[in-house]
């Protein structure tokens, strides 16, 4: 196993010690002092380890980006297209062993692996398209002989901060709107994850390069918190895409906001599907199962909470613990197994917790959890999913935590369904399952979801990239990857010319010299 890691190591170019900032073919900073050390959640093990930036790295990263800026918004969106496409298929020539260490890293299973790294693919697709269409308005002048229009320049520096659960994906759909959009940008990932972004940083570089592409137009920084607040606060950066907690996500946005920059925020979920009377309770069973236990309950879009009918209440949680009692737990390399780890030792903590909190609110566990040892499980960070009946209001309920606990409820109309649904202070994801019209369009309505995504008989887990991705409250307002997200990306300009002899004001204001 570590022999086959280290060949994939070793053909994405991460060595044992890495640099701490890259410019693009540059790396700098592999002298210095503070170190990250990436062990893996799926046998304990370093895997390699790379510097902090300093304040000084990080300077020269920004002054780079500055540079890089000037001549990247010059290159036509068609053209910015072009290499974006060909960094997609640098990703489909790396995909395995991408998609591998994504799994090793990160220790989600393998199929996910390869999914996060197709993902990227798509987005790339995407963006190559988006190229041509930056679309601005034309609208009608109330003055003669006028025209007016709207189009959309690049905002700069774009700065992303990704998390540990999805180490590539989310930054890839920043980049490559960003990139076709005209911007530069630094990206800082999660420190649990830092070799799968380095990974990322060499693949885009050799593309860079064989266009001669400017060095800072895509640019890497790995540190801790103190990295990310440097960027939140720096007003040369005008977008600051963020990903990660609620908790995280109120500082950033206080920090640009303080500066009157832009923020995009991709934070916590805390998501629900509705088991209607109406359902059909098989395809609502794998809906169900691998939105709460798959990546270990660590996506931001797993499913937390199941509301069900009173009526198949008993029927469905007989389905689930049946379910549950066939989930293989181990290494997510084989793929014979169902769940894999969670990230480290402290979601651990945080999975136990959580589970004593439930239990003394009044939880009563219908599948136990607990945390998982022996020679499979030597990491220590193996638990089992489990499934617990609450209230809604319980504080542990309102709460996100990111790890395989599913809740069950039980309702008895669609409008109080609904209610619980909302009545968390989250909105990202949601999802009905049911064979009746009527439920579904209410759901679809605006007396129903109020999340960023409502789904009809499918989870709340697995979007796609074609559609805006974010969600409402807590979740933080932003929007990412498809539809019209790339505007986050560009400012708005209008324009008028006057094409006449004389120089008539709006609203018939008369000015005579």
């Amino acid at each position: 196993m570590i022999t086959d890691i280290q060949s994939i190591l070793n053909k994405l170019g991460v060595n044992a010690d890495n640099a701490a900032f890259s410019t693009g073919s540059h790396w700098g900073g592999a002298a210095n002092v503070k170190t990250l050390e990436s062990f893996s959640p799926v046998d304990g093990k370093l895997i390699a380890s790379a510097k902090v930036a300093t304040s000084a790295d990080y300077e020269a990263v920004v002054l780079q980006a500055q540079t890089a800026f000037t001549e990247w918004r010059t290159v036509p969106a068609p053209k910015r297209g072009e290499i974006v496409r060909q960094f997609g298929d640098a990703l489909r020539e790396n995909k395995a062993a991408l998609g591998t260490l994504v799994s090793y890293e990160m220790g989600k299973s393998l199929q996910e692996g390869f999914g996060e790294v197709q993902e990227m693919i798509d987005i790339c697709d995407f963006a190559v398209g988006l190229s041509r269409q930056l679309y601005g308005l034309t609208m009608h002048s109330e003055r003669p002989n006028h025209r007016m229009y709207e189009q959309w320049h690049p905002l700069g520096i774009v700065g992303i901060i990704s998390a540990f659960n999805f180490p590539v994906a989310v930054w890839s759909w920043n980049v490559a709107l960003a990139l076709v959009c005209g911007n530069v940008c630094i990206w800082k990932p999660s420190e649990k994850t830092p070799l799968t972004a380095i990974a990322c940083q060499h693949i885009i570089a050799k593309v860079f390069k064989a266009n001669a592409v400017a060095e800072g137009v895509c640019s890497l920084i790995l540190g801790d918190k103190e990295v990310g607040e440097q960027l939140t606060n720096d007003d040369r950066v005008s977008l600051v895409s963020a990903t990660g907690s609620t908790r995280m996500g109120k500082a950033v946005a206080a920090a640009v906001g303080a500066r009157l920059g832009k923020s995009l925020l991709e934070l916590g979920g805390n998501n629900a599907i509705i088991i209607s009377e109406h359902a059909d309770l098989d395809m609502s069973l794998i809906g169900a199962v691998f939105g709460a236990v798959g990546t270990a309950g660590q996506r931001c879009t797993s499913t937390r909470r199941l509301i069900i009918h009173e009526s198949v209440y008993d029927a469905f949680t007989s389905k689930l613990v049946n379910a549950y009692g066939q989930l293989r737990i181990g290494n997510p390399l084989d793929q014979n197994n169902h769940v894999g780890p969670l990230i480290d030792t402290d979601a651990v903590t945080a999975y136990l917790d959580s589970i004593e909190k439930c239990k003394v609110e009044g939880g009563h566990f219908v599948v136990e959890g607990g945390v998982l040892s022996g020679e499979a499980y030597q990491s220590g960070c193996y638990v089992k999913p489990c499934i617990a009946e609450v209230k809604n209001d319980f504080k542990i309920v309102q709460h996100e935590t990111f790890a395989p606990i599913l809740y069950l409820i039980k309702y008895k109309t669609l409008n109080e369904a609904i209610a619980l649904q909302n009545g968390v202070p989250q909105g990202l994801s949601s999802a009905i399952m049911t064979l009746n019209l009527r439920e579904a369009e209410q759901f679809l309505s605006a007396n129903g979801s109020d999340c960023g995504i409502a789904n009809v008989n499918i989870g709340t887990s697995g979007a796609e990239i074609g559609g805006a991705f974010g969600g409402e409250k807590e979740t933080g307002g932003g929007r990412e990857s498809g539809s019209d997200a790339w505007k986050a990306y560009m400012r708005r300009q209008t324009n008028t010319i006057n094409y006449a002899n004389t120089l008539p004001l709006a609203q018939g204001i008369k000015f005579d010299l």
